[in-house]
């Protein structure tokens, strides 16, 4: 793979949105740095072969603030949250798309930076950007880079749909919440948390394809990534589709502690917060410890643990019991109380 060398004062123009010889070598620098997971042949349209008669097919933009972070950026959420969004309906991602708007003023060297995130992440995931698209905008229009991709999938087994939960399905977390927005808020707010939490982002299709692999067909009943409004918004959702309260167990919820900590300092429940490599499980409860030990036996899974059960009163809605049984009723966030993480 050849690699291009940038002088630190090496930054986007808007010439490089042009289409002129300035554009033409930012490719040669996204298609050199993207490497082999990229398989574009430069023209208006990928052409695909799919060995399946369904697809799954996803879209999302990415505005992440900060877009560089501790243990990420903005181009591993982007492949991480385009491929579980695919992978929690029960598809194998294949396929993604790459569009990028660029601010004037981003050094190429930060551009290379996500460029390579993309690329390792979707090596891990074993996706392949097939098309691509890069548009330049001027200081003050784009917060360093924007990215959009669209991602297909392809199912092998029957799709996971929200249909089939039923009452007394539990509700397994893949793992600990709250990590990601505390990450970033620590950087953003200074608040010294960001080498201590570290975000949870995290392509999560192979720890799925493990748990679908190892338990019956039917055994997990439907799965969503816990992204944006949290957990506390999944089980919201899922209460309003099935017309069932959801009740969890507050102490069972795996927080890290010290993004409890944190949390506590900046008047937010982890249990709301936006997380990019979690996913909830709706289990049937004779598999449950089934599918816990298949996600244990996942480095993304090790912090599984259930957390809730959908019951047999009608609702919608989600009640919380705390340590003493006691229980109240889990509000949906209705507005912006937390910033855009994801």
């Amino acid at each position: 793979m050849t690699q291009h060398s940038h002088p630190p004062d090496d930054h986007i123009v808007l010439d490089h949105g042009t289409g002129a010889q300035l554009s033409h070598e930012l490719l040669d620098v996204i298609v050199d740095t993207l490497g082999d997971v990229y398989v574009g042949v430069m023209e208006d349209s990928a052409v695909l072969t799919l060995d399946t008669p369904r697809i799954a097919m996803t879209t999302d933009s990415f505005v992440v603030d900060p877009p560089f972070f501790g243990n990420g950026d903005v181009g591993k959420i982007a492949v991480c949250g385009t491929v579980n969004d695919l992978a929690v309906a029960g598809a194998t991602p294949r396929y993604l798309t790459l569009g990028m708007i660029l601010e004037t003023g981003l050094p190429i060297r930060r551009l290379v930076q996500v460029l390579t995130s993309i690329r390792e992440t979707a090596r891990e995931a074993g996706v392949q950007i097939v098309c691509g698209d890069t548009k330049v905008v001027r200081a003050g229009e784009a917060d360093q880079i924007y990215l959009n991709t669209a991602g297909v999938g392809v199912f092998h087994r029957e799709p996971l749909r929200m249909s089939a939960v039923r009452p007394g399905d539990r509700v397994v977390l893949s793992g600990q919440i709250g990590n990601h927005t505390v990450h970033l808020l620590s950087i953003r707010e200074g608040l010294g948390f960001e080498t201590r939490v570290l975000s949870d982002c995290a392509p999560l299709n192979g720890m799925l394809d493990t748990v679908l692999g190892k338990v019956a067909p039917d055994a997990v009943r439907s799965i969503r990534d816990v992204t944006r409004g949290g957990l506390a918004a999944v089980l919201h959702e899922y209460a309003a589709h099935t017309g069932r309260i959801i009740t969890v167990d507050a102490p069972a919820l795996p927080v890290q502690a010290e993004t409890a900590m944190a949390a506590d300092m900046l008047g937010i429940n982890p249990i709301h917060t936006a997380n990019e490599g979690c996913a909830a499980l709706f289990v049937d409860p004779a598999a449950e410890q089934d599918v816990l030990a298949a996600l244990a036996s996942h480095p993304y899974g090790v912090h599984a643990t259930t957390v809730g059960v959908v019951t047999e009163r009608t609702g919608p809605g989600v009640v919380i019991r705390d340590a003493d049984g006691r229980e109240s009723v889990l509000e949906e966030m209705r507005g912006a109380e937390l910033p855009r993480l994801c």
